[in-house]
Parts: structure tokens; C-alpha cells; sequence
């Protein structure tokens, strides 16, 4: 669930005191076991309104319970800025989120777009029960939780019924290798209506290694692609995080996307898709790990 280095621009150091194994209703502060270990609730220090979620001591999400308009990781603004520079907001978009942790850009989405409907997929079922108890998620069929891994859940699914497809999942500091092949990459075209939008969050060292494996394997499986970090990280400066989209689409283009990345707490950049490409340069797009024979 470790998001790396997603709350850069306001990265929260204090924990509650208050632990406890259960809330009676909204959220209250304390340390709760969950199926992959445990979830801390911490009160924003910064803002007495809204909540950090930590999961196994990494930011995970950040909500404000009475503004779902608001996001506070800047990786999470930079996707929406992806979506909001194909829609309107009166589009009755279908998103796949995968990974979902307190469910901030679900929920945020949902509220930007009143005719679009969600289904999160989320590893850890008590979380995402956790996330229901202590926030006002849209119910079911606008927001659906699903728990269960994110591969498995998406090979599952009927060709061309979602339109945006966000994955943001982590085991530790990175994803999980099945989550960012060019077999796995495939399952979310196939998933994709036509004019559809695969978003990543890619969390890499200052190497880039990953992220340029990343924008290889995207760029492989769409016609474009476009990529958003600040400087600091596009020059290998810091570890942190990569935002990288593919589709069948253009993307990237608008002066007004270019215009609002540098408004936020790190102003970041569009690459768009030839700029993209070259960023990934020689990498070779991620693959499956061959199947092994076991012989008796």
C-alpha cells in the first residue's frame, strides 16, 4: 500500500495516540488490524476537517469528509487532470480503480462526475470496510467496493465496459510485478471502450528504471501516451512518483492541463506522447515471468 513519496508537497510525520480496534460510526483516531496488517487514522494536523489514512505506517489516502472535490496527494490531482482534460463533467464515465486504500479518488471522481459509476477493487476487504464505516462513500451502483487482487479481478471483466482505468497499487514501495506486464497491460485494452484512458501511479527511485519500463510497456500497447512528474523527479533528483497514461487518443495536449500541473503544492510537467517515448527510450516493456515445470 506504500504510496512512495505521494504526499510530497505536504508529507504528514504525526501519529495518533489514540489506538483502538473498532469505530462506532465516523472516523475516529487510532491504529485498527486490517488483512494485510494495520491502518492508522490520523487527524490532519494541518486541517481539522480531514483525515490521513497510513497503512502499515505509509500515506495512503488523504479525505476530507466534507469536500469530496478536494485532493491532497498531488499524484492523485495529476490524474484527475489526465480524465478532466478528455471529459466533461457531465459524462457518464465507468471507471475501474485498482487498488483503493480510503477510496479518494473514487469517491472524488464520483463527485465530479454525477453520472459516472465506480468499482474499486481493493486486496484488503476489511479497509474497505473500514473506509464505508468512517466515510460517506457513495453507496452501490455509484461506488462498489470489490475485494480481491487486482489481476485476477481484471482478466474477469467483459471487453470494452470501462472508460477509465486507474491503477494504483503497492506491496511495500512498488507495484506488484504482475500489475505492470504487457500480458497484464493487454487485459486493461481489452477492458477499455474505445477512446478510454489507462492511468498509473508508478513509484520509482532516482534511477527510473521502473518508470521507464513503465512508459515502454504502455506505449507498446497504445497508439499514445503521456507522462506527468515534477523536475526534480523527471531529472532523477529523488525518489517519488510518475503518473503515466495511455489510449488510443491523444492525450496530454491541452494548454490548460499544461497550466494547471503548475498549481499545487509540486508543480509538474506533461510529457507528452513522442516526449514520453523518448523518455522510456531503449527500455524493454515489462513481461510475464515464464512459467515453470515442475517435473516429479
Amino acid at each position: 500500500m506504500n504510496r512512495l513519496d505521494v504526499a510530497v508537497g505536504r508529507q504528514r510525520k504525526s501519529r495518533s495516540e489514540n489506538a483502538g480496534s473498532s469505530a462506532p460510526g465516523g472516523p475516529v483516531a487510532g491504529i485498527y488490524p486490517i488483512d494485510t496488517g494495520t491502518c492508522e487514522l490520523v487527524a490532519d494536523p494541518n486541517d481539522p476537517n480531514s483525515w490521513l489514512v497510513n497503512v502499515n505506517g505509509a500515506p495512503s489516502s488523504h479525505i476530507t469528509p466534507d469536500d469530496p472535490g478536494r485532493l491532497d496527494f498531488d499524484y492523485m490531482r495529476w490524474i484527475s487532470l489526465v480524465v478532466r482534460e478528455r471529459w466533461q463533467p457531465d459524462a457518464a464515465l465507468r471507471f475501474l480503480h485498482l487498488g483503493g486504500g480510503a477510496c479518494s479518488l473514487a469517491r472524488y471522481f464520483a463527485h465530479t462526475y454525477p453520472q459516472s459509476r465506480h468499482v474499486v477493487v481493493e486486496i484488503d476487504g476489511t479497509l474497505a470496510e473500514l473506509a464505508r464505516q468512517w466515510f460517506d462513500l457513495p453507496r452501490a451502483p455509484r461506488l462498489r467496493i470489490r475485494a480481491g487482487e487486482a489481476r485476477a479481478v481484471t482478466e474477469t471483466l467483459t471487453e470494452s465496459t470501462r472508460d477509465v482505468v486507474i491503477r494504483d497499487v503497492f506491496a511495500g514501495d512498488a507495484t506488484p510485478a504482475a500489475l505492470t506486464t504487457t500480458e497484464f497491460t493487454a487485459h486493461v485494452r481489452r477492458v477499455l471502450a474505445p477512446g478510454g484512458i489507462y492511468v498509473v501511479n508508478c513509484g520509482d527511485q532516482r534511477d527510473l528504471s521502473t518508470a521507464k519500463r513503465e512508459a515502454a510497456t504502455i506505449g507498446a500497447a497504445f497508439r499514445f501516451t503521456a507522462a506527468i512528474a515534477d523536475q526534480a523527479m523527471l531529472k532523477g533528483r529523488r525518489r517519488g512518483n510518475i503518473v503515466i497514461a495511455g489510449s488510443d487518443d491523444p492525450l496530454g495536449q491541452s494548454p490548460a492541463l499544461a497550466r494547471d500541473l503548475l498549481v499545487g503544492g509540486v508543480p509538474a510537467h506533461v510529457l507528452q506522447d513522442e516526449q514520453t517515448r523518448h523518455f522510456a527510450g531503449t527500455s524493454l516493456p515489462l513481461r510475464d515471468a515464464p512459467a515453470t515445470t515442475s517435473f516429479e
